[in-house]
């Protein structure tokens, strides 16, 4: 006999997206995608683009605590490569920069506005790869698919840092009220998108892609105290 007495309440579908809005303890996993990044540490790490020079960071992210624990998203982020700015500096690395950056923050509660030798010194890693298991606060939000063959998808809105008295809360595993980002619908025929899609969102759908990758191994003595494999 089984007994089904003490089973939990049954999960939702696994293509249902997270709230849009909510506010999440998050975990980044890297998955590799074959190229060569900045440093040896990060040989093999990247993905490159099948449609330009871009080379980018495919990223899992993992729902640590709260009522959508274990739920997972995917998003890609430009780290080499694609449009230039004036300078002929890749647009979409400046972007993703600041989006690790402020991951970095969050994760060892350095505020951005800290410009002290220790806080630059947890600002530098030897590689992309170190960023590897890296835990921290998020937002998320769904972005609406401009296809109707594709489900919507959930995207990492913003990297909630050390300054917004949030933070806390959400690094606790406490429940805190969504914040909706209620994004539009991408337009077609080259159509400006909404605002409410964040700007180093520069995967597309290929982003959700799940992909039998392992994630880069941890190494090296400076590797930060997150990695903890």
């Amino acid at each position: 006999m089984i007994d089904f007495n003490d089973a939990g309440p049954q999960m939702g579908p696994m293509g249902e997206p997270i709230p849009d809005g909510a506010f999440c303890k998050l975990k980044m996993t890297i998955r590799p995608g074959g190229s060569n990044g900045f440093s040896p540490v990060d040989n093999g790490l990247l993905r490159s683009s099948e449609k330009s020079d871009a080379k980018m960071l495919d990223c899992e992210f993992a729902v640590l605590e709260g009522p959508y624990a274990n739920r997972k998203f995917w998003q890609m982020f430009t780290v080499q490569g694609g449009k230039t700015n004036k300078k002929g500096e890749s647009i979409g690395w400046n972007i993703s920069k600041a989006a690790f950056r402020a991951m970095i923050e969050s994760a060892t509660g350095v505020n951005p506005k800290d410009t002290s030798a220790e806080a630059n010194a947890k600002r530098q890693l030897q590689g992309l790869a170190h960023l590897n298991g890296i835990i921290f606060a998020g937002k998320v939000m769904i972005e609406p698919s401009d296809n109707d063959q594709y489900d919507d998808q959930n995207r990492l809105a913003i990297v909630v840092t050390p300054d917004d008295q949030k933070h806390t809360a959400i690094m606790r595993g406490e429940d805190v009220p969504p914040e909706p980002v209620n994004a539009k619908t991408r337009k077609k025929g080259g159509q400006a998108q909404s605002s409410g899609t964040p700007s180093w969102d520069t995967g597309g759908a290929a982003a959700a892609a799940q992909t039998s990758a392992q994630p880069p191994a941890s190494g090296g003595a400076s590797a930060p105290a997150w990695l903890n494999g």
